[in-house]
């Protein structure tokens, strides 16, 4: 199995490198322009660095042969050399201001990109994903593009423009051993460090692996601190974490130590290439077939092409780790949508608000039946409640009406349109949700409220906030409005956080309304005056109520009872009593369970 892993053609690998490549053109494209004239820039600071050596070789020329003229020339040609020198410089540095634009924009583009596909994954990808190892790929990925950009405009093409303008030169004026020296020496040089990094690149990508799960251990005992604290288990966690880091590190000592003899085999190439072309060129000298301006002027080529070049295996390097980053960038983008806009979608057409479910059958997972042929309506203006033991699918009624699945059988229609021809966009705008988990931003509780309608005015909002019985505890704040809850809202009681979210739903102003357990976090005060409220506002609204305490739903116009996906009883709370089933058996219960608690405090007090 592994043998196979690893055999995969390299041309896989190098293909994925090549997808990736042009994939990152369009990133480019805004600003094409710049990014022409800063190349422009790069082969003009090339030709002035290649016309340093050529100046020094004629004033070493001059000054050996002692000329008459040397009050004259040589001066002209220091100066020309300092302008060659102060040129080469400007263009350099017009490069890099100008390109900073076109690198910057590029990753910028590219994390709104990324961002913007995350959020029309489906509900199935983000209930799987890992936010702290998603955190870190995608800081790698946005930051491998600005070091890929980098090292190819300010390292891999002044290196081949150089290289080419240099080969001009040898191979014009000097005999073809210096050509055939320089470049062998430069391919042998290439070639071993391609090898050897490819080699190397496996730590390398086990120790991306590893930092990412790493990274996110560390998030998920974070997010889960209190779970942590009331099992004690700290110690359990900084072991899960170490025991990452600890592999982590082993591949990152193999690697740095592999990288140590790569240095030392480069460093050995370039010497003997360095060498064998000075010995050459020396016995030029001593032969007459070459001036000490041809020495200098060859050493010098030497010095501008291998300095450079001794980096090349870092850069080379660089190059590969950035590749292997944005790959799981790429990668992710590569991800398909699961739900989707239909080609011929409409904005939904809303009328009263009627909902239907017509022999809904629904299911995660092809071996795990959760819905089988749920039918029900919804009529305008109407409030219909959904009880059942958990597990029993009713929450799973609100994500196929959101669209965050699609049915696998079956269809759901508003106002007698199927919400699979619907967008996705105008159909959730016209649905209103309290969920049972209420996850707030970490910002201000102004800023929480007003995410039901951003363009909200500031009396709208705290109308909201009133309906949800929610101002007085808001202005009660410090800092009111502007009270910051907390990451998740941490900083908010359940009941807070709860009441938050009815005000952000009101706010909204939906046509259909869906409270998935929308009281299950209220005491029993506030959740009366909750359900006062939203007696209220089902008289405008067309209503489902997703709830586990029966006592909150008996004013309902129809209570739906499911029963492992399927609903098994129907009808009004007294009808349902009647007809002494399950409903009646859950109410029973739960009477029961409501006196034991009431008892319990009068028990405390007699004793």
């Amino acid at each position: 199995m592994v043998h196979n892993s690893r055999s995969q053609p390299q041309v896989h690998k190098d293909r994925r490198d090549y997808h990736n490549l042009r994939n990152m053109l369009p990133f480019l494209w805004e600003y094409r322009g710049r990014a022409l004239f800063a190349l422009g820039c790069l082969v003009l600071a090339k030709f002035a660095n290649v016309g340093i050596p050529l100046v020094l070789k004629e004033i070493v020329d001059l000054l050996e042969k002692g000329d008459r003229t040397l009050l004259v020339l040589p001066l002209f040609l220091l100066l020309g050399y300092g302008a060659l020198r102060l040129s080469s410089s400007l263009f350099n540095e017009l490069r890099d201001a100008i390109f900073a634009r076109v690198r910057y924009r590029a990753m910028r583009n590219l994390s709104s990109r990324v961002l913007s596909h995350l959020h029309e994954l489906s509900l199935r990808f983000h209930l799987e994903r890992q936010t702290g190892a998603i955190s870190r790929d995608l800081e790698r990925g946005t930051r491998s593009v600005s070091t890929i950009l980098n090292y190819m405009v300010f390292s891999i093409i002044p290196m081949v423009v150089e290289f080419s303008l240099v080969a001009a030169v040898l191979l014009t004026q000097y005999e073809i051993i210096f050509t055939l020296v320089t470049f062998g020496t430069v391919a042998i040089y290439v070639g071993f460090t391609l090898a050897i990094t490819e080699w190397r690149m496996e730590y390398r990508h086990t120790m991306n692996r590893l930092d990412s799960q790493a990274n996110s251990q560390a998030f998920d005992s974070l997010i889960n601190y209190e779970t942590v604290k009331y099992f004690g288990n700290e110690s359990l966690e900084l072991k899960r974490f170490d025991e990452t880091l600890s592999r982590w590190e082993d591949n990152a000592v193999k690697s740095q130590t592999s990288m140590s003899l790569l240095n030392f085999g480069q460093g050995g190439i370039i010497a003997i290439g360095v060498t064998l072309v000075m010995i050459f060129a020396a016995n030029g000298v001593v032969t007459g077939s070459m001036s000490l301006g041809d020495l200098v002027l060859v050493n010098a080529f030497m010095l501008q092409l291998f300095i450079p070049l001794n980096f090349l295996g870092m850069v080379y390097r660089q190059i590969k780790y950035s590749l292997a980053d944005m790959d799981l960038i790429f990668k992710l983008l590569e991800k398909q949508p699961e739900i989707t806009d239909a080609a011929d979608a409409t904005s939904l057409q809303l009328g009263g608000g009627e909902v239907r479910f017509e022999q809904v059958d629904f299911s995660y997972q092809v071996e795990r039946q959760i819905l089988s042929q749920v039918d029900f309506v919804i009529r305008a203006g109407e409030k219909v409640a959904v009880v059942g033991h958990s597990g029993a699918g009713k929450s799973t009624l609100s994500r196929l009406l959101f669209r965050f699945y699609d049915v696998t059988g079956g269809h759901i229609t508003v106002d007698d349109q199927d919400i699979r021809q619907l967008t996705r966009q105008s159909l959730r705008s016209a649905i209103g949700i309290v969920p049972q988990d209420t996850v707030l931003f970490n910002d201000t509780i102004l800023y929480n409220l007003a995410y039901g309608r951003p363009d909200a005015n500031r009396d709208e909002i705290e109308e909201a906030a009133r309906i949800a019985h929610i101002a007085d505890f808001i202005e009660q704040l410090p800092d009111g409005f502007q009270t910051v809850v907390g990451e998740r809202g941490l900083k908010l009681s359940g009941g807070e956080k709860q009441r938050v979210a009815i005000a952000r739903a009101m706010l909204k102003r939906p046509r259909i309304l869906i409270f998935d357990e929308a009281t299950s976090s209220l005491d029993s005060k506030t959740e009366q005056a909750i359900q006062e409220t939203l007696r209220e506002v089902a008289k405008h609204h067309t209503t489902l109520v997703i709830a586990h305490r029966l006592s909150t739903v008996v004013d309902a116009d129809r209570i739906l009872v499911m029963e492992r996906g399927r609903i098994v009883e129907q009808g009004t709370h007294q009808q349902l009593l009647m007809q002494n089933g399950l409903y009646h058996q859950m109410w029973q219960l739960q009477q029961k369970e409501k006196q034991v608690l009431e008892a319990i405090p009068s028990t405390d007090q007699k004793s």
